[in-house]
């Protein structure tokens, strides 16, 4: 998909089609017609998803029963745990962990990592979102470890591989990273990590976020072998209250939170919710509708594939034409007195995501500027424990992020272009 280094759009007929499923596409009760431009904070949830899950939480029935309805209900759950592998393309012989949130999962993956490997020290990056950062940092203390910490690279915006693997010898305990920065929308090359990780260190723990990356890219975990990651359905397409973990066979064996009779290597405490699985299973068959969309095939995890290939080079296109915009109206490069932030030319490695900065507006200023006009979007600042360590890396104090989704269009694209040339002149 990397012949299309500037995306490739849907079609009219897709693009309408896609708009369809999504609730709140440009309005809500409170905006009325609008942008939601702040996808990497919420994201845009599937209508189906709603309905199921309403339908499915209202069941009295108890899952770990053996009557019908409770059979039923184990039958989703196993299907959203299929769906969970195939979104992954993760081995079997791995554990699934269900939590409220993906911040959980977290600290419960580094935690038991930390608390079973031997070693001196725990490396991760400075990029990383805080559940995972400060997981490290906790452990780190907790355990009598040294943290160490592989610094941004201001050019792409991301950390490059060989950072991280010069802070690596055989008494690390792990490596976490994330798969792309929530400021930037640089995409870490998780495979030459890899590469280079275990090669200082052959049986090296891996763990990485894959909360931002999940809903812009596919993620394969046969040909990227970590042992630990995470997800968040709710910037999935899906629904708040649930948290979706992955570790291998190696980890889910260590001694961790659980039942005592339960088998070495189940992670799931307490009862589950099968509305949560079945929202699992409705992503993976809304990317696989559109995988259908391009290619005939009768294997889910194929048109999941093609699915998200066809997600990434839309996103790509539609952040092309933000930047270079038409001849009729500047992109965001071409704005007099407006900063893009980290703008790395090669967008085959960036995640629909960037920063922006006005010379006349404070973020904060900008970004209430922007929904007066009826755009969403953020400010990150230093202030912000979600923002500091990131922006401080790259010598930032601020940034307003910008964050669509594939189910935006070119005209809302333009109607971003046409306010942002309009606040630089106030």
């Amino acid at each position: 998909m990397n012949n299309y280094p500037n995306g490739l759009l849907f079609s009219p007929e897709i693009m309408k089609q896609v708009q369809e499923k999504f609730l709140y596409i440009d309005e809500d009760k409170f905006s009325g017609k609008r942008l939601f431009f702040d996808n990497a904070g919420g994201s845009f949830r599937l209508k189906t998803i709603g309905q199921t899950f309403a339908e499915l939480d209202a069941i009295p029935d108890c899952p770990e029963r053996i009557h019908k309805m409770a059979l039923y209900l184990q039958d989703v759950q196993k299907k959203g745990e299929d769906d969970i592998r195939l979104i992954l393309n993760a081995p079997e012989n791995g554990s699934i962990i269900p939590s409220l949130t993906a911040s959980q999962v977290m600290f419960q993956m580094v935690g038991t990592i930390a608390e079973n490997v031997p070693g001196t020290n725990m490396v991760t990056t400075v990029l990383e979102h805080p559940s995972a950062f400060d997981a490290v940092e906790y452990y780190a203390k907790k355990t009598g470890r040294e943290m160490r910490v592989a610094m941004s690279n201001p050019v792409t915006g991301g950390v490059d591989p060989e950072k991280i693997a010069e802070l690596i010898d055989e008494n690390t305990v792990l490596l976490s990273c994330m798969y792309a920065s929530n400021i930037t929308g640089a995409i870490y090359d998780i495979k030459e990590i890899i590469r280079q990780a275990r090669a200082k260190k052959p049986d090296l723990f891996i763990v990485v976020d894959c909360v931002q990356h999940a809903p812009h890219g596919v993620i394969d975990l046969m040909e990227t072998p970590v042992d630990a990651i995470n997800f968040a359905p709710y910037k999935y397409f899906g629904y708040r209250g649930s948290g979706i973990g992955w570790v291998s066979e190696r980890v889910a064996k260590m001694p961790h939170h659980k039942l005592s009779g339960n088998k070495e290597n189940v992670w799931e405490l307490g009862s589950p919710a099968p509305a949560q699985y079945a929202s699992i299973s409705l992503i993976v068959d809304y990317v696989c509708w559109l995988g259908s969309k391009y290619i005939e095939s009768t294997d889910r995890r194929t048109l999941f594939v093609e699915g998200m290939e066809r997600i990434k080079l839309q996103e790509r296109a539609l952040l092309y034409r933000m930047l270079e915009g038409t001849e009729k109206l500047p992109g965001i490069r071409h704005i007099k007195g407006l900063k893009v932030y980290l703008d790395y030319e090669d967008l085959t490695k960036r995640d629909f995501i960037f920063s922006i900065g006005f010379d006349n507006l404070g973020y904060t200023q900008a970004v209430r500027e922007y929904e007066k006009r009826g755009v969403i979007v953020y400010d990150r600042l230093a202030s912000s424990i979600y923002s500091k360590r990131m922006l401080d890396s790259f010598g930032m104090d601020g940034a307003v992020r910008v964050s669509p989704l594939h189910c935006n269009t070119v005209e809302d694209i333009d109607e971003f272009l046409r306010v942002t040339n309009e606040l630089v002149k106030l």
